[in-house]
């Protein structure tokens, strides 16, 4: 497997992602389908193609304001626009790009680093505002699959756990994407993710 490769769970039309927040976030946009306030549109929110480094970001589902883990599902065309839009992070200090990316170890079942990147993108200004008003199709709710897989984890039933992931494959690079991949690796640890208020 190449050491950075969009995995996700997809479709000819659609891709999902994944972000948390607390419920006071969370349970007003599932009631409307989209993202509402108490959500600020506009604001930096990250979003994360592979369930499991959702899982470690957010302590499967248990940390401060990331209680609740919502699947969303988003336009290709609009995920696309996105990642060629993307800038590294670390060309990004001091400036304010709409989108911003970064490649993170991908995590196991037990949340272990993996020998290979799982890309995140950072949402801002523009691009927030057209992944709120329209690339979402659809949230759903899955803290408690998170919290099943959590469960059969730490009875030791990998197998168990395994088959309840999300099914991810690999996702074709949009053409024009190169300022991706020029994300530097880091040898050696690295943070759980960027913090935002709106999307952990």
């Amino acid at each position: 497997m190449e050491q950075r490769e969009i995995r996700a769970d997809y479709d000819d039309r659609h891709i999902t992602v994944y972000q948390a927040y607390p419920p006071a976030i969370a349970e007003p946009a599932l009631a409307a389908g989209r993202f509402v306030p108490p959500f600020k549109r506009g604001r930096m929110t990250w979003i994360k193609p592979s369930f499991l480094w959702m899982m470690y970001r957010s302590g499967w589902g248990t940390k401060p304001d990331q209680e609740r883990v919502l699947a969303v599902r988003i336009t290709r065309s609009g995920f696309d626009w996105a990642v060629r839009e993307a800038v590294p992070s670390h060309e990004g200090v001091g400036l304010k790009p709409d989108v911003r990316v970064q490649w993170d170890p991908e995590r196991s079942l037990r949340l272990g680093e993996l020998p290979y990147r799982s890309l995140q993108l950072g949402l801002a200004g523009e691009a927030s505002r057209r992944y709120v008003d329209e690339w979402v199709v659809g949230l759903t709710d899955v803290t408690p699959l998170a919290r099943e897989v959590h469960a059969l984890v730490r009875a030791g039933d990998l197998d168990g756990a395994r088959a309840l992931l999300p099914v991810e494959r690999p996702y074709p690079m949009p053409v024009n994407s190169a300022p991706v991949n020029s994300e530097p690796v880091s040898p050696g640890p690295v943070s759980p993710g960027p913090v935002s208020s709106d999307g952990r």
